[in-house]
Order: C-alpha cells, then sequence, then structure tokens
C-alpha cells in the first residue's frame, strides 16, 4: 500500500504541471478572482478527471481503440474548445474597464462558486485528450497493481490528491500577483489565455483531421526525447 502512494505522488507532480488550458486557467482565476474561486474551479476539473478515471477503469483498452479510430470526437471536443476561447475573448473585450487601477475581487455567492466548478468540469471533460491519458495510465499501471481494485483505488486517489495539494501551492503563488494587476493587465492575461484556448482547440482538431500526420510528428519527438511524449491533455 506505501508503495503504490510512493509511486503515485510523482505523477500527480508531473499532472500538475502539465500545461493545457485548465492550467492557464486556474492561474488566471487564481489572480482575478481569489483562493476560494480557484479552489471551487479546480473541484470542478478534478471531478471530471474522477469520471474519466471511472471510465477509463470500465471501459479500458476497448474504449481506447474506439477514440483512435474515432476522431470525429477530438474534432467535436476542439470545436467545443475553440469556441469558448472565441468567445472568452470577445466578452473580454467588452467586459474591460478601462481605468488604470488595481482591481477589485467581487464577493461571490454560492452560485458564483457552483458555476467555477461547473466551468472547471467541462474545460477538463470537453478535452478527449484527457480520458486518453487516464486510459492510458490504467493500461500502463493496472497489470503493475495485479488489476486489484483496492489498489488501484489507493495509486489514482494518491495521484489526485497529490495533483490538488500542488494546484493549491500553485493557486497561492497566482494569488499574490492579485496585488500587482491592473485592468490594463488582466486585459493583456485574459486576451493571451484565450487565445491560448484557442491555440488547443486547433491541437485536438487536428489530431482528428489529420490523425496520421500527428502520431507521425509524435512518434518523432518520443525517439528525441524518450518518455516525455505524452502530449497536451490538461
Amino acid at each position: 500500500m506505501l508503495h503504490d502512494i510512493l509511486a503515485a505522488m510523482p505523477l500527480g507532480l508531473f499532472l500538475a504541471f502539465m500545461l493545457g488550458p485548465v492550467f492557464f486557467v486556474l492561474l488566471e482565476t487564481a489572480a482575478i478572482k481569489g483562493f476560494r474561486a480557484a479552489i471551487s474551479f479546480d473541484l470542478g476539473v478534478i471531478i471530471a478527471d474522477t469520471v474519466f478515471l471511472f471510465i477509463a477503469y470500465l471501459s479500458t483498452t476497448k474504449l481506447l481503440e474506439r477514440i483512435k479510430d474515432d476522431p470525429a470526437l477530438f474534432i467535436f471536443g476542439g470545436v467545443i474548445l475553440t469556441t469558448y476561447g472565441i468567445m472568452t475573448f470577445i466578452q473580454t473585450k467588452k467586459a474591460l474597464p478601462q481605468e488604470e487601477e488595481s482591481p477589485d475581487i467581487r464577493k461571490l455567492g454560492k452560485s458564483d462558486y457552483l458555476g467555477l466548478a461547473l466551468k472547471g468540469f467541462l474545460l477538463n471533460f470537453i478535452n478527449v485528450g484527457v480520458l486518453g491519458f487516464w486510459l492510458g495510465l490504467i493500461i500502463v499501471f493496472g497489470p503493475r497493481l495485479e488489476m486489484d481494485g483496492n489498489r488501484i483505488l489507493v495509486f489514482f486517489s494518491t495521484v489526485l490528491i497529490t495533483y490538488l495539494i500542488v494546484d493549491i501551492f500553485k493557486i497561492l503563488l497566482a494569488k499574490k500577483l492579485n496585488r500587482k494587476l491592473t485592468p490594463g493587465r488582466i486585459y493583456i492575461m485574459k486576451k493571451g489565455i484565450s487565445v491560448m484556448l484557442v491555440v488547443f482547440g486547433i491541437v485536438l482538431i487536428s489530431q482528428g483531421a489529420f490523425p496520421g500526420e500527428v502520431n507521425e510528428i509524435r512518434e518523432q519527438i518520443d525517439n528525441i526525447t524518450p518518455g516525455e511524449g505524452i502530449g497536451f491533455f490538461e
């Protein structure tokens, strides 16, 4: 049991620093809306990961093969992510005040926190690559854990708990940026993150539209940097 926990912790640390839409939106939420808002968003992300893990555990290789043979799933997720990024870009441009003064964090209600949790859940859930990531981990680590349900539960629970703990430190660091954020800087940050979301969406669409070419590029990268070709998921 202790061995499984120790083996899972580095994986959780790695997961927390994977660059993707969730990573950037989490830091933005912490810097602009505060600690509790970012935690609410992050809990939504983890709930989506838990759902994916449950699906991966029940489906294993069959669902993984379906994803590989059904590029439309990548295109669907990519279109949603790209649309979300474009809408955020436009809304940010209209909503941002022009005065150069320090922003005040509006007091959020329960509905706001639930909305942020839902936002984190959906932003993670529409990324089909996340499901592929968890499926891959189940396939790799499942046999090492002897496909024992209890060991798998302990292992992946440790991964997610480690991920959450690291995210808390990321949130605390990002929150310190709030005092240095002017509306102009927030404007640039939000537009930059919106562009990143669009880029990540285009990457997903490319995976669906040109699966052969994307896999060939990944294989070339894997040959250059062994063990670092997992790719973009979160």
